[in-house]
């Protein structure tokens, strides 16, 4: 069975890793990259680190708005879809990348297959909301990373071809984990000290494209009395400087960095702030403290677990998290065993062959 599968963005890159090794051991796989990272330290270092296979296509699509990726996407794939015939396309989480994979194939009638289905942050204003909503709603087979991602959709009336199968970004965290700490100088190399840092991350559009929200973000960074680790995203770095907001000594800004030293930078952390999806679930996994900068989070569980604490963009709580939050229970399973890619790769065996 011929599978075509569309990422474009770093945590695609990082889901994909352990699905596509996964799925090559039953099917033939096709890989698009739409460009929408397209930066060496957003997209190339992760295709050599994580060992995925290196793109059939690269669309090259590159920023801009939402309409225009979207657009340009989907005419690129549609050609890819028509030429490739695949039996099934395969999109994995909330981008722009995944809609219009989704779209291409379901108006071609190709079964579109959903990783990281179900997720539900019940705010309309996310683009990132509309994309899965309207993924899930077009796709054959839906894989649910958790127990309340099947419950959401059930909710919204999609019953057929639901399959809990486990986080796969659990599974990519426990396949490269020892290899990353393997490392044992880059400490020393930044000069930071274990469990003696916060590493921060801020990329989403909410926080960045909202000079308040970012003022208030970075006020609380600076008057922490903490040393922060800040890998700055590119879309981070062009606002904070259209704003003219400042950063201060104790905010150790560094470029974008790859998953494994992702991985080492979480692994060594006091807490980690956030407003990534991704690195909330990595934190998590990695049992480590973590602050969100968000209003809501799809993770829940991470909340529940008491491993999460939800603050938003308010300076005040921001600081407060930093000084007293500590885990407030051990943690219970809720992203599965770890082998959610081989579940999927059988799954797809026996249901579209």
């Amino acid at each position: 069975m011929k599978i075509l599968t569309v990422i474009g963005a770093r945590p695609q890159f990082i889901k994909a890793a352990p699905v596509s090794q996964a799925i090559r051991k039953k099917h033939d796989e096709v890989i698009i990259h739409t460009g929408q990272h397209y930066d060496d330290n957003m997209s190339k270092i992760f295709f050599e680190e994580l060992n995925i296979p290196a793109p059939d296509y690269n669309l090259n699509i590159g920023s801009g708005n939402h309409g225009y990726m979207t657009g340009m996407m989907l005419i690129k794939i549609e050609e890819i879809v028509l030429k490739e015939n695949p039996d099934a396309l395969m999109v994995y989480g909330d981008t722009n990348s995944t809609l219009a994979g989704a779209l291409a194939a379901s108006k071609l009638h190709i079964p579109v297959v959903h990783i990281e289905a179900g997720l539900r942050s019940f705010n309309m204003a996310m683009p990132e909301e509309q994309n899965r909503i309207l993924t899930d709603h077009i796709s054959k087979v839906l894989f649910c990373p958790t127990y309340t991602a099947v419950k959401n959709l059930e909710k919204e009336g999609i019953i057929d071809n639901i399959y809990n199968v486990g986080d796969v970004m659990l599974d990519a965290t426990l396949h490269f984990k020892n290899l990353a700490l393997k490392n044992t100088e880059f400490l020393r190399e930044w000069g930071i000290e274990n469990k003696d840092y916060i590493l921060a991350t801020i990329h989403r559009a909410e926080n960045t494209d909202n000079r308040q929200r970012l003022q208030s973000i970075i006020n609380a960074l600076n008057n922490c009395q903490k040393e922060i680790i800040l890998p700055l995203h590119p879309r981070t770095r062009k606002f904070l400087g259209e704003y003219g907001i400042e950063t201060s000594s104790n905010i150790k800004i560094i470029d974008p960095v790859g998953y494994l030293d992702m991985i080492r930078l979480e692994s060594h952390a006091l807490k980690i702030i956030t407003d990534s999806g991704g690195v909330q679930k990595e934190a998590f996994f990695l049992k480590v403290p973590c602050i969100t900068l968000r209003d809501e989070t799809e993770w829940v569980e991470t909340v529940q677990n008491g491993w999460n604490i939800i603050v938003g963009s308010n300076e005040k709580k921001i600081v407060d998290a930093i000084k007293n939050f500590t885990p407030a229970m051990e943690q219970k399973e809720a992203f599965g065993d770890g082998k959610a890619s081989e579940k999927i790769s059988e799954i797809l065996y026996n249901t579209l062959q």
